[in-house]
């Protein structure tokens, strides 16, 4: 217990530091492979706290490795700071209200993410330095979570290698270890290319990319009946091919997501998609280029190091929250739909606002979502938890979760998370039979050497143009 009291301390001695850092990347709020100012800003607190940081990991600019200390055992933080565009929201308001219309927003807490992950990686090393403890603490900057799969780049160029296990978290409108198994992905563009004509006076003449997403779209939905059922697949018109009605559209461009439990179910939808694909451009008489985007990984899970993880929890106590801030979560609520108020996480917790104690790791269902934090599952034991940040029914990717996770409700569960997972690391790094026993559960479930990258050897993180 001597170093739980002293890990609260250590993070509540810095906590103007690590909410002050939260505010600044909410404010900045840049999207994948753009977090410029960000990853330049975390990396300067980084190396004030005396961390060598080195820029540019795995051919990425806006990924980054600060390290301390030298030695085994090494343990890695995992940390994010991408926003999303289209979010822009003014914080601590009940109502959407963009601060620039159109603009980027932190609707999945990331701004918290990175800043949590930051604060267990700090209060470590101050730890070590008091007591005398030896190893080596990596903090991992992590860019493109949300869209480009930043970690599993970072994982095919070797980056987590010699870790010996990993700890992240993320905001949550509940306080647990993070048990759900995740849905591994393909993110591919189809592009078409026809030739375009005057749409009245020769539409012979042109050929329709257009024409072309729409019946491959339509292809796709035909085929969602024929896939196993846990199984997603979902898109994006990217490029119409333009506004004018009267011009057969020359090029047109649809971005897909390709979900299933296992990287092999992916490859095998996606093998599906293509074809149909390639039948559109057959049916239209049009070109089509397919580029893979990115991908990730389904999630080893770790019961080992989950089960330390919720020792932490049941020993750390939750965050409290004043009436203000209970009022404000009221008031969020009063936007949500009652089918919004019994999504997975909050079932059950239709009448709290705000969760103010832990949930057991066996209460808690599947998830549909995807991360790449599953491609460092695949390399080290990894275990990540869940703190409350935003109140229940709140969805994330939302302008309610932007609203709240800029105020202190979303601080709140930041600096519980740098607790648990800095008490969780310490526990580990102290006890080599416990990180023995988290190795070995690893090997059995993943298998040594067993990681093999969903992302093709000649695809390039962020330069989809």
């Amino acid at each position: 217990m001597f170093h739980i009291k002293l890990i609260d301390e250590l993070v509540e001695n810095k906590k103007d530091l690590f909410t002050n850092m939260s505010d600044r990347v909410w404010d900045f709020a840049e999207t994948a492979f753009k977090e410029t100012q960000s990853a330049n800003y975390i990396c300067s607190k980084l190396e004030e706290e005396g961390f060598e940081v080195e820029r540019g990991v795995a051919g990425i600019d806006t990924a980054f490795v600060g390290t301390f200390g030298s030695g085994q055992p090494v343990v890695g933080f995992l940390g994010e700071y991408d926003a999303l565009p289209g979010l822009s929201q003014e914080k601590g308001i009940a109502e959407h209200k963009p601060i620039t219309k159109g603009g980027n927003g932190h609707g999945c807490g990331h701004n918290l993410l990175g800043t949590g992950s930051f604060a267990a990686a700090i209060a470590v090393k101050d730890y070590m330095e008091q007591n005398g403890i030896s190893g080596t603490v990596r903090y991992y900057g992590c860019p493109a979570e949300e869209f480009g799969d930043g970690k599993a780049f970072m994982a095919k160029e070797g980056a987590f290698d010699d870790l010996d296990f990993a700890l992240c978290w993320h905001p949550a409108p509940i306080n647990s270890v993070f048990q759900m198994n995740v849905l591994a992905v393909n993110q591919v563009y189809f592009r078409f290319k026809g030739r375009s004509a005057h749409a009245a006076a020769s539409p012979h003449l042109g050929r329709s990319a257009l024409d072309a997403v729409e019946l491959m779209n339509i292809g796709v939905n035909y085929l969602r009946e024929h896939i196993i059922p846990e199984a997603r697949v979902h898109y994006a018109v990217t490029n119409t091919g333009g506004d004018a009605p009267n011009v057969v559209q020359s090029d047109a461009e649809v971005l897909y997501l390709i979900r299933a439990p296992k990287v092999s179910q992916v490859q095998n939808i996606y093998e599906r998609v293509c074809k149909i694909a390639e039948g559109a451009a057959l049916m239209t008489e049009t070109e089509l280029e397919v580029v893979f985007d990115s991908g990730s990984s389904d999630m080893v899970q770790n019961q080992t190091l989950d089960s330390v993880m919720e020792k932490n929890f049941n020993q750390l106590e939750p965050p409290k929250y004043t009436e203000d801030e209970v009022a404000f979560a009221n008031q969020i609520r009063t936007t949500l739909s009652d089918e919004e108020k019994n999504t997975v996480w909050s079932r059950g917790l239709e009448d709290v606002a705000l969760t103010d104690f832990v949930i057991p790791q066996n209460e808690q269902d599947s998830s549909t979502g995807s991360t790449d934090v599953a491609d460092v599952s695949w390399i080290a034991p990894t275990t990540q938890a869940l703190t409350t940040c935003i109140s229940n029914g709140t969805a994330l990717h939302s302008w309610q979760a932007v609203s709240q996770v800029g105020t202190s409700i979303g601080q709140k569960g930041m600096l519980y998370a740098g607790k648990l997972m800095a008490a969780t690391a310490l526990d580990v790094m102290q006890d080599s039979d416990l990180l023995q026993k988290a190795k070995d559960e690893h090997s059995q479930k993943a298998g040594k050497d067993r990681y093999i990258s969903p992302i093709p050897d000649e695809v390039k993180p962020g330069l989809i143009e």
